[in-house]
């Protein structure tokens, strides 16, 4: 490695289509090695737009710097009090009275029957009725007989179709099976099997686009139930098919409504006014969750109550509900979404909070991967003009809303989808790498193909995705996707695997510091670059031991670099830059205070910490506020918040400028920058004042106030040659040493 200070590169995106995404192998994997002709051109982005970037684009449950870790096992490592995701057994309230729920089941029925009075009576009991909405839904059903009620999943359907047809006085209720034609859905007078039922209900009508269902076919069912006294009530889902068919759609009261109207028909007022109070259930009422949740909820309750079951499994339930919902998405029955609305529902995961038309698109990718994957000899056909957005998005239990969106040419408002839990999108990504291996080839090859995305989101959300997967099941990960990337030529995908392996260390997972010390020892210099740029990002929790592996990363490309060929050049070259930039990112972070006077020391171990201690310096005093063209720099601003109370960082700051400027290597990028810290404090009377305090400091002796005098004498302002009017003021108040 060279001492002298190397040029810094653009600051460029750093990938594009072209030049970071390598071509497919023979068996659909990509393999980044087979890049190598078409990164010639390749450079990689500078290191602090690089952290800008991934601040920008990092998921809302993810933080650099702030351990962010996602509670109650989301992420595993904590298992949940009922086991396996079910739980069996009924809550025995009164001599009469049997509350039955099981996890991870569907509730709609599949089979006809009539429903007992006492089931109708005991819903009546503990119905959270809407208020008006429903009042005029019973309204519509009164005058015409039939009503199509439509709803997502577990929104409570089934039980309003009930209470809809109990308000009516319609009993009794027979349920009918799901695959029952409409024309025998009201048996005849004479047929037995009917009851003398005046109250129908159908649950999720098989329908198909070919198969609809019909108005005239709904006119006919009026007819009959006008004949018979009777009325109907079909519930349907977002995906239903219709024909000139009006469809209520339902919505469901407030889970705190259904859970308080659960247990206010189980237990006394004080009992309830108990339970409510617990930071458990205010926690279970944050979250989004459906009607037959709660009511399962207050179930649980009851028993914590009576002492039958302990209080971490109702901390566990919430989660449990969520896991059970994700593992219901993907299903293969014969009601499971289509393949493409599953690859939807990974995309979001990946996107959360993303753009919806973003989302959208790279869903299908990923549906075209495991389209592949499913049956090769089929094309993945994707609709030009599909589902809904507002179908879609509310089955997915997400909900869309407008925000700003970060971009190089600053925020942009756009449409944004996320899931209403911030859990869901962790447990499905670890639903779908851990329980549906299958799927993971489409995953691997769709991630690489969002690694070599020209858009930053889409390269940070490629990484954040591999975090979580790596959290999950490290080994396999690295394996097949983080290990790939960085052993890449170009430096796009080896970014991704630094923003991944930053990322997979933010949200807990064990042994990445062990993994950056091995490749910062390693012979691959793509290996170590990636793990220089990795050390720069997660090294303020751990500054000390950060600058000792850049250290000895910097002896240790020196070794080779004078043991190899000549060809090793450019290599040698990255690797001091993104040694600097890594030092650089630390002395910026919250950990300037322990990295400042770390880095004083290092100047005196040899001159590879050295070179690596000042130019990390400099680079970090051209970093502005908000990376402003002639901002303030982000330094000088807390030297002149230091010096004024004789703080230890302005020390250190100053002593750091003065050995730059007296290293004949460093000095010509030290009178530079400190140029710019001159021209920045013109108009910035806060910036002047913090000049004023500095520049003594670095004049001491006579040759260094002459090299300073002389640097206000001819620094050129911005429009003209001549120097700007601060530089004379600041002239003036340097003292004669």
């Amino acid at each position: 490695m060279s001492s002298a200070p190397k040029a810094r590169p653009g600051e460029g995106d750093g990938s594009t289509p072209s030049t970071d995404a390598p071509s497919p192998d023979a068996d659909g994997t990509r393999q980044p090695e087979q890049a190598a002709d078409d990164g010639a051109g390749d450079r990689p982005q500078d290191a602090w737009a690089a952290r800008r970037d991934l601040r920008y684009h990092t998921p809302r449950a993810m933080g650099l710097g702030d351990r962010a870790r996602i509670g109650g096992g989301v992420l595993g490592g904590v298992n949940h009090g009922i086991g396996g995701g079910t739980f069996h057994g009924d809550v025995h309230l009164g001599a009469t009275t049997h509350v039955h729920y099981r996890f991870g089941s569907r509730s709609a029925a599949k089979a006809s029957g009539e429903v007992p009075v006492t089931v109708l009576d005991g819903l009546a009991e503990s119905f959270a009725e809407p208020g008006p909405a429903f009042i005029a839904l019973a309204a519509r059903l009164r005058e015409e007989r039939v009503l199509v009620l439509e709803g997502p999943h577990s929104a409570g359907r089934r039980t309003a179709a009930l209470m809809l047809l109990h308000r009516l006085g319609a009993t009794p209720v027979h349920v009918i099976a799901r695959d029952t034609p409409l024309n025998r859905l009201v048996p005849e007078r004479e047929d037995e099997q009917s009851g003398g039922a005046r109250g129908h209900l159908l649950c999720d009508p098989v329908t198909q686009a070919d198969r609809p269902l019909r108005e005239a076919e709904l006119l006919a069912l009026r007819d009959r139930l006008t004949e018979q006294d009777a009325y109907a009530v079909i519930t349907i889902g977002l995906k239903a098919h219709l024909e000139d068919v009006e469809a209520h759609l339902w919505q469901p009261p407030p889970s705190s409504d259904v859970l308080h109207a659960h247990l206010g028909a189980l237990l006394d007022r004080r009992d309830v006014a108990e339970l409510l109070t617990l930071p458990v259930v205010t926690e279970f009422l944050s979250r989004d969750h459906q009607p037959r949740e709660a009511a399962e909820f207050a179930a649980v309750l009851v028993r914590y109550l009576s002492g039958e079951v302990e209080y971490r499994q109702v901390q566990d339930f919430s989660l449990l509900k969520l896991e059970a919902q994700v593992r219901e998405w993907f299903e293969e029955d014969d009601s499971a979404l289509h393949l493409r609305e599953k690859a939807f529902l990974i995309a979001l995961a990946a996107f959360d909070e993303g753009p919806y038309a973003l989302t959208a698109e790279v869903s299908d990718g990923l549906y075209a991967h495991l389209q592949r994957t499913a049956d090769s000899r089929l094309q993945a056909a994707v609709p030009v003009f599909g589902t809904h957005i507002e179908k879609r998005v509310q089955r997915a239990r997400a909900h869309r809303y407008e925000a700003e969106e970060p971009t190089e040419w600053g925020p942009v408002r756009q449409v944004k989808a996320a899931y209403r839990d911030e859990r869901a999108a962790f447990v499905l990504l670890r639903e779908v790498w851990t329980g549906h291996p299958s799927a993971r080839p489409a995953l691997v090859r769709w991630l690489q193909d969002l690694s070599g995305d020209g858009r930053p989101l889409v390269r940070t959300r490629a990484a954040s995705t591999a975090a979580v997967l790596a959290h999950t099941d490290l080994p396999s990960a690295m394996a097949l996707v983080i290990e790939p990337w960085a052993s890449s030529v170009a430096f796009g995908p080896r970014s991704v695997a630094v923003n991944a392996l930053a990322l997979t260390h933010g949200i807990g997972t064990p042994n990445v510091p062990r993994i950056l010390d091995a490749w910062c020892d390693s012979k691959t210099p793509h290996l170590r670059w990636v793990a220089i740029r990795t050390h720069g990002l997660i090294g303020p929790e751990r500054p000390v031991e950060t600058l000792a592996a850049l250290r000895a990363a910097a002896r240790h490309g020196d070794l080779d670099a004078m043991s190899e060929a000549d060809d090793t050049a450019a290599d040698d070259a990255q690797l001091d830059q993104v040694l600097a930039e890594s030092v650089e990112l630390l002395l910026l972070s919250p950990a300037q205070d322990q990295v400042l006077p770390e880095l004083r020391r290092t100047l005196h171990n040899d001159r590879h910490a050295f070179d690596l201690a000042i130019g990390g310096f400099l680079g970090a005093c051209r970093r502005t506020g908000d990376d402003e063209p002639g901002g303030r720099p982000l330094l000088l601003d807390r030297y002149g918040q230091s010096a004024p109370a004789g703080d230890a960082v302005a020390a250190q700051i100053a002593g750091l400028w003065r050995t730059a400027l007296s290293d004949r290597a460093h000095r010509s990028e030290a009178l530079d920058v400190l140029r710019l810290w001159v021209l920045s404090a013109d108009g910035d009377a806060q910036a002047e004042r913090s000049m004023v305090l500095l520049l003594p400091a670095l004049a001491e002796g006579a040759q260094e106030w002459r090299r300073i005098d002389h640097l206000l004498r001819t620094v050129p302002g911005e429009d003209t040659k001549a120097p700007p009017p601060v530089a004379g003021r600041l002239r003036a108040t340097l003292p004669h040493p």
